[in-house]
């Protein structure tokens, strides 16, 4: 175990979160708050832990995928105890455990929540919450690969160890230039998402959060009802991005480069839309006597677009719904969104596979000499 380069990436880590913790500084300096002062010292003791870390140069500077786990837990366990600080010491999260449990929801985009009154937090304490999603959403390793040069060792076992989907692949020819790609791309939707919500009306801080929020796919929302008080056009704006943000971003790089027909043959994307599709229907189908035919129709694809996605965000309480419903989005959350996206659940490309290897295997035993192999984006997908 190379302890050296486990030791230089979380330190790199901490010098990371402590110049993103400088972020709220800057909302609590607009709204005049005096929790920026914590925020802060939280943000001077992180950068200079992290600088101590990473002064003395490893010897080795390898880099297997042993390392890379274990480089990778080490920061997400940091990630979650330094961000937790601000909410425990400002007094808006008394209990460091209540604190560390949102900041950990938040950092890996699960959304679950202790809080009651969402809407009693501070404007920095709201920003801090929501920005949490949108740094776990593509990964903080994945942005350290990105602004920092890791010479001399696979950098690639980093990205294999933070990657959710079964194989990573580099989308151009160096993992720095791909870290770098997916953040642009990552960075340009989220934009996007703010822009069309301020100009449906939603307040500019409040598109901020729920762009972060969506893009993550981790569903904090900076209101007690969620979505449900914002007009009918933000949640069509966020349940489009949503699904966007559900995609395979390899399929983005192909639409940048005009390789459309890449992107069109992306064999998950088109599982992933057709799964959508499919669920709409059948939700739809069953909710339409409920709500009529728009608000029927509104409400089934903001529902499916945030289960399959693990966003979270709700604008219906799909606990009325029928049992049909109930099996169909339980069926989503643990599909998931596609490998390479921001999404959660066991990924659609999985899925596929093993629905594909359950076939290869039923029809083995009917044609016990005959060799298959399984497709998948158009390769022999590996035994393993």
């Amino acid at each position: 175990m190379n302890t050296s380069m486990v030791r230089i990436i979380v330190g790199h880590v901490m010098k990371i979160e402590g110049l993103l913790l400088l972020l709220p500084c800057i909302v609590a300096a607009i709204y005049g708050e005096s929790q920026g002062f914590i925020y802060l010292t939280v943000a001077g003791c992180s950068i200079i832990l992290g600088t101590l870390l990473t002064l003395k140069k490893p010897e080795d500077k390898s880099l297997y995928l042993k390392e890379g786990c274990v480089a990778t837990g080490l920061s997400w366990i940091v990630l979650g105890i330094i961000g937790a600080l601000p909410f425990t010491l400002s007094g808006e999260i008394p209990s460091y455990t209540d604190a560390l449990f949102e900041t950990i929801s938040g950092f890996t985009t699960t959304g679950s929540s202790i809080l009651t009154e969402i809407e009693a937090l501070s404007h920095t304490a709201l920003f801090w919450r929501s920005f949490t999603h949108w740094v776990g959403g593509m990964g903080v390793l994945v942005f350290l690969l990105s602004i920092v040069s890791l010479s001399g060792g696979s950098t690639i076992n980093l990205m294999k160890a933070e990657s959710p989907g079964p194989s990573v692949s580099k989308i151009v020819p160096k993992i720095k230039s791909t870290a770098r790609m997916l953040y642009y791309i990552y960075a340009a939707l989220t934009v996007i998402e703010m822009l069309f919500l301020i100009v449906g009306g939603m307040p500019v801080f409040d598109s901020v959060n729920t762009a972060f929020a969506t893009a993550g796919t981790g569903g904090f929302a900076i209101k007690n009802d969620s979505l449900t008080s914002y007009s009918a056009y933000i949640q069509w704006v966020v349940t489009v991005f949503m699904i966007l943000f559900g995609v395979n971003f390899n399929a983005y790089y192909f639409i940048i480069m005009k390789k459309f027909k890449d992107a069109f043959n992306m064999e998950e994307v088109r599982w992933y839309l057709g799964i959508i599709l499919g669920s709409i229907v059948i939700i739809y189908a069953n909710i339409r006597g409920i709500y009529g035919v728009v608000e029927a129709f509104r409400h089934s694809i903001f529902q499916v677009a945030s289960i399959i996605t693990t966003t979270g965000f709700g604008t219906a309480d799909f606990d009325t719904w029928n049992t049909t419903c109930k099996v169909v989005l339980v069926a989503l959350m643990f599909v998931g969104a596609c490998a390479g996206s921001t999404g959660g659940g066991m990924k659609v490309s999985r899925f596929v596979i093993v629905s594909k290897t359950i076939g290869k295997e039923i029809r083995g035993y009917l044609h016990p000499k005959s060799v298959r192999k399984i497709l998948f984006e158009g390769k022999a997908a590996d035994h393993e």
